[in-house]
């Protein structure tokens, strides 16, 4: 299933995309798409309703946030091989970890605000893991048991507050609009493999991410099975995966983006997202 939130920011309501690429409104159904309704009995009530009876939204209607209520936004560095040499830096033995502010979060086509005192403000284009289980001491084998499924994530970036400001890279990482997320919550039934989905991103046009998620050093069901050692994982906690090569710090010389520019970027199966840079108020 393509499960999605609709409507304007704050009045978001729960919807899925049914087999002729329709907008349905499950407002009947499930009060939002958050993490009771992505647990194995919420997800289990909106596969078991009669779709054809649910009423046809406009295509016109905005996408928000793909998953409302997050209580976790989580983030992986330097997890494609090749993103690591770009950068510098070595491959990892262990996951990379910091966190996103979930108030960064947006929706998939929202405008990215450009904060005050930006020079070098990125992109990263990611693949997201929804929590759908409380997760603790999770084994690898059993991790994929505790995946609700999957989403595009725009990790956006601001260099000179990530790396040259407080020592840590949260300053970079959480800023208004630095998340958004969608356009689908696309459930881990309908995705057969999630370490071979091709992940692109262009800018005004050009390609600058072009990579697939086989070149991964850790794979989701690693990643969640790692973090639950160190802290426990709720239903509509949000893992952003790490971005493959082809960032603008990673270009020679570095590329960052400005008021006006155009984001495009979308993963196969997980859907797109399109955004554009706008001024800080």
């Amino acid at each position: 299933m393509k499960l999605l939130r609709f409507g304007e920011p704050g009045k978001e309501r729960p919807g899925l995309i049914d087999s002729q690429q329709q907008i349905r409104d499950l407002s009947s159904v499930v009060d939002d798409i958050d993490g009771s309704a992505v647990s194995p009995e919420g997800l289990a009530k909106i596969a078991a309703c009669d779709i054809d009876s649910l009423p046809v939204v406009s295509n016109t209607q905005r996408f928000g946030p793909c998953v409302g209520n997050v209580g976790k936004f989580i983030c992986i560095g330097l997890n494609y091989v090749d993103h690591c040499e770009e950068t510098g830096a070595p491959v990892p033995t262990e996951p990379v970890v910091f966190t996103k502010a979930t108030s960064a979060i947006t929706g998939p086509d929202d405008g990215i605000i450009k904060p005050r005192g930006s020079e070098k403000l990125d992109w990263e284009v990611e693949m997201g893991i929804v929590i759908g289980r409380e997760a603790k001491y999770v084994s690898e084998a059993d991790a994929e048991d505790y995946i609700a499924g999957y989403c595009v994530v725009h990790d956006v970036s601001e260099r000179g507050f990530q790396l040259e400001r407080s020592g840590q890279w949260d300053l970079g990482k959480g800023c208004d609009t630095f998340g958004p997320i969608g356009p689908y919550l696309v459930t881990r039934d309908s995705v057969k493999d999630p370490l071979n989905l091709n992940i692109w991103l262009r800018v005004n046009g050009k390609t600058y991410q072009n990579s697939n998620t086989k070149n991964m050093v850790f794979g989701p069901a690693q990643l969640v099975s790692f973090l639950s050692q160190y802290m426990s994982l709720q239903p509509g906690d949000i893992i952003s995966t790490g971005t493959p090569p082809g960032v603008g710090l990673g270009q020679k010389p570095p590329v960052y983006l400005n008021v006006g520019d155009k984001v495009q970027l979308g993963i196969d199966g997980l859907g797109e997202q399109s955004q554009k840079i706008l001024p800080s108020p």
